[in-house]
């Protein structure tokens, strides 16, 4: 029978017998546990000469003997010959010190597991009666695809009295529940509270445990009913209470998503804050559209701006030269202004425009209209947020038509 059992080498000495991968990999495993590792061996591979380095490796070049057991709290055998690891592992035992033997486990008292670490959590599988170690790595491959995905409650149950809380901005994506990152939602379900907006993956929000505290501080167009200062102060003061606190965005939070604002306002009152990078709207939505923001041979380059001001000249006159596609945010209750803007850069009345509204979600549509009318045309069709626009030789409906025709019979 195995028993499993978490072993703490932080800082005591472990000894490694044998200079190949095999022994270059379990002793990385050792030095990465904060273990101070005894390599004996002759020669090694390049992957073991990498650790040798380490303030916390030493080599001795010669032969293994089972006297350098003494001393240990472990030991790893894998010299490649088996008499000489047998010998070592019967030394640990009557040392009373546990062994891992690499060629023969049944000759040492401890095996390694195939291991996987998630949210501060790890997590073993191990082989019981005869070892198994090709199966105890695709089960341990099998787990990590369910922590990376499933909806897991990975909250800290028992709390360090007076640490402190951290916060998360997490770009929840475009929309789509499936289009949040694995370390997106990795975090969701390691909230005690999230401070969430409208835009989004909001769906998530009805998996999390009942007792996650959800925090709304959602915007509308030009309505923000909870200023940006207050949610700087929550976010603070969640953490503070030693909360793990979630700040859920839709998009990315650095992409017109004032991250940057809630990133200064937490380091400066001393909180623990880090930035999940999410799926921006602006590269997504066209995307959804099918609608390729460069496309070889029309155009190489980009411009990303909010609709609230008006555009930039340089980007006005990088759209109206061609040279560019631009992607507008934030900007369909202006959208009349930006045409005329456009127009007056020199934009060309039949360049292409899409507009699509709730991108990569059941309720996704696409407008499209040369610039001259997409103003009206949008007016007619109700076009509201959140949308994108699209604006450039790229938001042509044909341009990844088929450039030939499929057959339509075959020939006689």
């Amino acid at each position: 029978m195995t028993t499993l059992l978490g072993v703490d080498l932080v800082g005591r000495p472990v000894l490694v017998a044998g200079g190949g991968p095999v022994a270059a990999a379990k002793a990385a495993a050792l030095v990465a546990d904060g273990a101070l590792v005894h390599v004996v061996t002759p020669v090694t591979c390049e992957a073991m000469l990498d650790l040798v380095d380490d303030a916390a490796v030493t080599w001795s070049r010669r032969e293994v003997t089972p006297d350098d057991v003494a001393g240990t709290w472990f030991v790893v055998a894998a010299t490649g010959d088996s008499a000489v690891d047998r010998d070592l592992c019967a030394r640990a035992t009557a040392e009373r010190v546990f062994s891992v033997c690499a060629g023969a486990a049944e000759h040492g008292t401890a095996r390694n597991p195939a291991v996987t670490e998630h949210a501060g959590l790890r997590v073993g599988v191990v082989s019981t009666g005869r070892p198994d170690p090709g199966r105890a790595v695709a089960v341990r491959n099998a787990l990590v695809v369910h922590l990376q995905t499933a909806q897991l409650d990975l909250r800290t149950r028992r709390a360090v009295p007076g640490a402190a809380g951290r916060v998360l901005l997490v770009g929840g994506g475009p929309g789509a529940e499936d289009l949040i990152t694995v370390r997106g939602r990795q975090a969701l379900a390691q909230a005690d509270v999230v401070v969430t907006d409208r835009l989004g993956p909001t769906g998530l929000l009805r998996t999390l445990p009942l007792d996650v505290e959800v925090i709304d501080v959602g915007k509308t167009a030009g309505h923000h009913l909870v200023p940006q200062s207050e949610i700087n102060r929550i976010l603070v003061e969640q953490a503070r209470r030693g909360r793990t606190v979630v700040r859920l965005k839709g998009g990315d939070p650095f992409v017109y998503g004032r991250g940057g604002e809630e990133v200064l306002a937490c380091r400066e009152a001393g909180v623990d804050v880090e930035v999940v990078p999410g799926v921006s709207s602006a590269l997504s939505a066209p995307g959804a559209a099918g609608i390729p923001l460069t496309h070889r041979g029309t155009v190489g380059a980009v411009h990303v701006v909010h609709g609230h001001e008006r555009i930039d000249r340089h980007a006005l006159a990088a759209v109206a030269a061609e040279s560019a596609t631009l992607v507008v945010l934030m900007g369909v209750r202006r959208l009349a202004e930006h045409v005329r803007d456009l127009r007056a850069a020199g934009a060309a009345a039949d360049l292409p425009v899409a507009v699509v509204e709730d991108a990569t979600t059941q309720r996704q549509r696409v407008t499209t209209a040369p610039l001259a009318e997409v103003a009206d045309v949008a007016a007619r069709a109700g076009v509201r947020a959140p949308a994108v626009i699209v604006v450039g030789r790229v938001a042509d409906p044909c341009l990844l038509a088929p450039t030939t025709p499929a057959p339509t019979g075959v020939p006689a």
